[in-house]
């Protein structure tokens, strides 16, 4: 069991939500989770449960019991894994397109987590409950490309309090539609849920987090730019969200992108390429790549034949 204490005293959180205010705290902690914790009253302001959506006040202390983890439900398959490094602590794996991060409602089988059971059996963090054993940051299902997972709860600690830090290295490769004409740049906007539409993410200055995407050009084409992505934030589909918004979606994204999409793609191009982290027992900084997968080169190859300046 952990536990968390908080005390309010920055104007800026003074009357905003706890569960808001948490969810920036607890990066590590999904949402879900905290939602649940305030329903079975393992939150508390000033020793009283509340609700999660109490304006916080100044002065106000804020205690968060995190029960130990319910045993591990979620079936083990023998999915073959791509592992780049592995010990007692983390394990980096290639995740390829197509394949869902963690069990959710429509993909409980198949997942990166059914097969990291199998492969890993006990030795998974549990911090983020039965769906989710050791999985500290994710990405999308058709994006392609690195991961770290934490193989205990210390690990995961360190780790998530990395990525809180913006100390964890993501570098993405992407092709995005049309010509941009900056050799670099970056995008700082916020992002939070589409209040039109709750499955998608969007800019927008209300109920949102910070979000910070750098983006460097590696080649242009005559429709096409081939980027480097570097994620100072991490928010949920943060790329995909952002190069639409400055008008360059993702290609093939079926989500944020154009009408007609490039369906070949089967997802948006869009690759971690490069991760980076502090080893949260050797305290050494660890870097490892991934080569562009099939999908990512054939497209680049045809924009070479077809679209080339």
């Amino acid at each position: 069991m952990d536990f968390y204490t908080f005390t309010v005293t920055q104007p800026t959180d003074i009357q905003k939500r706890a569960d808001k205010f948490l969810t920036e705290q607890l990066e590590e902690i999904s949402r879900s989770s905290l939602q649940n914790y305030f329903l079975d009253g393992n939150i508390t302001v000033n020793g009283k449960a509340v609700a999660k959506n109490y304006k916080l006040r100044q002065g106000d202390t804020i205690e968060v019991i995190i029960p130990e983890p319910v045993e591990l439900e979620t079936v083990a398959e023998n999915i073959p894994l791509d592992i780049l490094y592995e010990d007692s602590d983390v394990i980096v794996v290639n995740k390829p397109k197509g394949m869902v991060v963690h069990p959710a409602v429509g993909n409980y089988t198949g997942t990166l987590v059914n097969a990291l059971l199998y492969h890993c059996k006990d030795s998974l963090s549990g911090i983020n409950g039965v769906l989710r054993p050791g999985i500290v940051h994710r990405i999308d299902k058709n994006t392609s490309g690195l991961l770290m997972v934490a193989k205990n709860d210390n690990a995961h600690r360190i780790l998530a309090e990395q990525i809180k830090d913006h100390s964890f290295t993501r570098v993405y490769e992407t092709v995005v539609y049309g010509n941009i004409k900056e050799d670099s740049g970056t995008i700082n906007q916020p992002i939070g849920r589409n209040p039109k539409d709750r499955k998608k993410m969007a800019v927008i200055t209300t109920n949102s987090r910070q979000a910070i995407t750098h983006f460097h050009v590696l080649e242009r084409f005559q429709e096409f730019t081939h980027l480097e992505v570097t994620l100072e934030t991490g928010r949920t589909h943060q790329i995909r969200v952002h190069m639409a918004y400055i008008n360059h979606p993702v290609a093939g994204d079926d989500v944020y992108g154009v009408k007609k999409i490039i369906t070949k793609l089967n997802g948006q191009c869009l690759h971690a390429r490069k991760i980076g982290f502090i080893h949260p027992t050797t305290g050494k900084y660890m870097e490892f790549h991934s080569a562009l997968p099939k999908y990512f080169t054939d497209f680049l190859t045809e924009l070479h034949h077809r679209y080339k300046i």
